[in-house]
This record gives structure tokens, sequence and C-alpha cells, in this order.
């Protein structure tokens, strides 16, 4: 007998590498999946550090604590390079480079959050490696660093025990996608749902927008725009099909919806693409079917509203 417990929790060691304005979507996101998943076979010590363990300002102002300076850390399980709104155009520091470079090199794996790409580079931990970054950002990441090949149109992108994520809203999937590597499936479908919100969607697209509103007006408007949300649905057009000022049709949308004609036609075309992915269409067939136009736009707002890609979406919830 070697007096093991098979039933005992492990813990592995993850450092958060903040500086003066990282994103604070940067560390809520990893902290909150890894919290999660706290009553699984294997816990997150999760701490924050600082190039000279000192609290930092995030990039909406509000302080952040750090736990410990990054050149005192030792073995690690996972590092986490945040970023921020500012990294891509401003001059990294020594500090902040070396700080990047010591924790790479205590952790098994490293991961960077949407623009902390760009402190990997910096420290020539991208050289040789394929990476993502915001989308926005993409051009001038392989342009700083021509050794890298920088994935454009990925929300995530692993390389051996590099994996990189695109954009803030990323953290999520990043850090789900950690998790899965750790414990399976099972355990990051079990996240993923708490943390996701998931309302499986009817047979017929956009049922929750259609209200059937009492003013004819607005009821033949949302009828069209529910019956073809791929159609052009500028105010002014809206405006002209019920022969109202563009002023009138937005108070009798309010008064009605309590919503914007643009934000019903928004709404509209989002839960017909939800709708049209649950029932496996493609991404592409589903940026336009649903009137999003493109496959960028149908990501940015799948993005805002889940945090996740329209691709991450359909593959995580596949099941349910």
């Amino acid at each position: 007998m070697n007096g093991s417990n098979p039933d005992a929790v492990v813990t592995r060691r993850v450092a958060l590498l903040v500086v003066d304005g990282v994103s604070m979507l940067d560390v809520a996101a990893p902290s909150e999946v890894f919290a999660e998943s706290r009553h699984s076979s294997r816990n997150y010590d999760l701490v924050v550090c600082s190039p000279d363990g000192k609290n930092v300002t995030t990039g909406s102002g509000l302080p952040l604590q750090a736990d410990s300076n990054a050149h005192d850390e030792g073995p690690l399980d996972t590092v986490i390079i945040t970023g921020g709104c500012s990294l891509p155009n401003r001059t990294l520091t020594p500090e902040h480079i070396s700080a990047a470079r010591h924790l790479a090199s205590r952790a098994r794996r490293v991961a960077s959050v949407c623009t902390g790409a760009f402190v990997l580079g910096a420290a020539g931990l991208l050289d040789g490696r394929k990476a993502t970054t915001h989308w926005h950002h993409t051009q001038r990441l392989q342009e700083l660093y021509p050794r890298a090949e920088i994935i454009h149109d990925s929300e995530l992108v692993s390389d051996g025990n590099l994996i990189t994520s695109a954009g803030e809203g990323a953290g999520i999937a990043l850090t789900l996608q950690l998790l899965k590597d750790d414990q399976g499936e099972k355990v990051h479908s079990v996240v993923a749902r708490d943390l996701v919100v998931y309302q499986p969607q009817s047979a017929e697209p956009a049922d929750e927008a259609a209200t059937a509103p009492r003013n004819p007006v607005v009821r033949k408007l949302t009828e069209e725009i529910v019956a073809d949300p791929s159609a052009q649905y500028t105010l002014t057009d809206l405006a002209v099909r019920a022969a109202v000022s563009p002023r009138h049709l937005s108070r009798l949308f309010q008064e009605e919806l309590q919503i914007t004609p643009a934000k019903f036609v928004e709404q509209v075309r989002f839960d017909t693409a939800r709708s049209l992915l649950d029932r496996g269409a493609s991404v592409t067939d589903t940026a336009f079917m649903s009137g999003f136009g493109s496959m960028e736009t149908l990501r940015r707002a799948f993005i805002a509203r889940l945090g996740v890609s329209p691709r991450a979406y359909q593959h995580r919830f596949k099941t349910a």
C-alpha cells in the first residue's frame, strides 16, 4: 500500500499576470470559470501577480489587488497573461516582459486572453508558434512578431502547451478549454451550462421576439421582420413601409414593445441565428440567412450576448 487516496482533491496553481490598464474581464472570466469547477476532483488555486507585487489599476479605473510578485512564483500549473485595450499600442516595460518570461518558464502551460498575446510576443514566446488575439489587432500582432503564425479567424488557437484567445469575451471559452483539457467533457459541459444560460429554441425562429403587438402598424412590421429577418430594415425603410415618420415609428415600438425598431430587428436576427445553429446550419449559412450579413457581424453578436463565438456555441450545446 502506498497510502495514496484516489479521491484526494488535486490542486493546480494558476497565475494571472496583471499590469496597470488590465481588462477586468480578462481577470474575472478565468476566475469565475475555475471557481465553478470547485466541486470537481481538481481545484484551482488562483493567484494574481504583478511584475513588482504592487496593486494595479484596471482599464476601467477600478483598483485590483495583486497577491504576489510574479518573480517570486515557483512551480505553476498554468500562467494566464491578461490583456488590456492599450497593450497593442504601447511599449511594454522590461519588468512586464521579464515577469511573463519567468512565469512561463515555471508553468506547465501558457495562455493569453485577448491582447495578452502582445506580451507573449514581446517575451519571445510566440516565435515559431501559432496564436491569435482580438480580431482588430491580429494584423498588428503579425507585423510586430513575424516569426509567429497569427490566425485571424479563430476564437482559440492551441499550439503545444500554448493557447491564445481572440477577444475579451473569449476568456471564458479559453478557460473552459483549459478545464476540458484537465478534467474532460463532463466537467466542462456542467461548468459551461452553469455560466452560459442556454434556452432551447423552438422549431420556428424568433418566436420570443414576436409578441403580437396590439397596434396594427407595429404588428404588421414585426410579422414582416420575423418572416424574413435577412431583408434590409433600417429605421427609414421601416418608416416608409409603415407610412409614418421615423420618430413616430420609434415611439410606437417603445409604447408597444419597450424596444427600438433596430433592437427588435437585432433580437429577431439573433434568435433566428440561434435556432439555425441549433438545427445544424453552418456558421456561414446562418450569418446570411439570419440577416447578419457576415460571419464577423454574427460573431460579434454572439460574443456580446453569450460570451462565445457561434461555432463554439454550436459545439458546446450540440448535445443539449
